[in-house]
């Protein structure tokens, strides 16, 4: 909790449940993420917190947006971020935000299979398109390479059949897991990834973005890494694996922008002991996964 949220929480009489956010700290991690990768453009991810105030704040700032359904990419525009600042990083998408996305403008757009792909052709031709890679997600507390991504030898027939669909391969990404504690992950990814850049291109596809997606960690009770920390390890592995010839970065931070930026205000319902044999306390607030 910041002082900030602190001392607004003790003079304030709130109708519960809310949240409670702080926009300096929010303007904070944004400059802190900036420098440690001055190179990359940041994504804000929107499903990290959509609220229009944080929206409007970043794109103040020069923020672009990952957006992941067609009313984030709303939102967005309503808060005064351009649609050409905006990607559409969603694998799986309907056919009629794709088609909603392109019509304002989006220009990028995930996918991680053919099907996608092909969707992409159909409802928004032209357009830029990158491929996400599963890699290893060791270090984080919520993994993500089961449920997205693809193998590095599919995503080389993928981006090689992209121009034949009307599509630009523009880039590669990837997610080392949510919360990742650990350089490795990000280290290992780039040099995977890299080596399919130098493969595609000698096919003939000259790929110019790479989307090293999120992960970032925030501090809850456990010390983390700072994020100077990884961006020393990011950049140290980019000149290592690509040389002078970097491409685009991007970074889709979202719990590193808004999760140590605010607290949720709940009320205590009821403490109870539910069996007379047994001293643990229930505590049941106004606010909860279920309600």
């Amino acid at each position: 909790m910041t002082p900030k949220v602190a001392a607004f929480l003790d003079s304030s009489a709130l109708a519960t449940p809310c949240l409670v956010f702080d926009l300096d700290r929010l303007a904070d991690n944004y400059a802190v993420l900036r420098h440690a990768l001055p190179t990359a453009k940041i994504y804000y991810a929107v499903k990290a917190n959509p609220a229009a105030p944080i929206l409007r704040l970043l794109a103040g700032m020069g923020s672009c947006f990952d957006a992941a359904s067609i009313q984030e990419i709303d939102e967005c525009v309503a808060a005064g971020a351009p649609a050409a600042a905006i990607s559409f990083g969603n694998t799986v998408k309907k056919p009629s935000a794709i088609a909603a996305a392109h019509a304002l403008g989006v220009p990028l757009y995930a996918f991680d299979s053919i099907e996608e792909l092909r969707k992409i052709a159909t409802h928004a031709p032209g357009s830029k398109v990158y491929c996400r890679i599963a890699v290893n997600n060791v270090g984080a507390d919520w993994p993500l390479s089961k449920k997205f991504g693809t193998t590095l030898g599919r995503a080389r027939d993928l981006m090689l059949t992209a121009p034949q669909l009307g599509l630009v391969p523009h880039g590669l990404s990837f997610h080392v897991g949510s919360q990742q504690t650990g350089t490795a992950a990000y280290e290992m990814a780039i040099a995977e990834v890299a080596m399919l850049f130098t493969d595609l291109k000698a096919a003939g596809v000259d790929l110019k973005m790479l989307n090293l997606g999120g992960g970032f960690p925030v501090r809850y009770r456990e010390e983390v890494p700072g994020t100077d920390t990884f961006g020393d390890a990011i950049m140290n592995a980019m000149t290592t694996h690509f040389g002078n010839d970097l491409p685009d970065m991007l970074v889709e931070p979202g719990r590193a922008m808004v999760g140590n930026a605010g607290v949720v205000a709940a009320e205590v319902v009821l403490v109870c002991r539910r069996m007379p044999d047994d001293d643990r306390r229930w505590v049941y607030l106004d606010i909860g996964r279920f309600g």
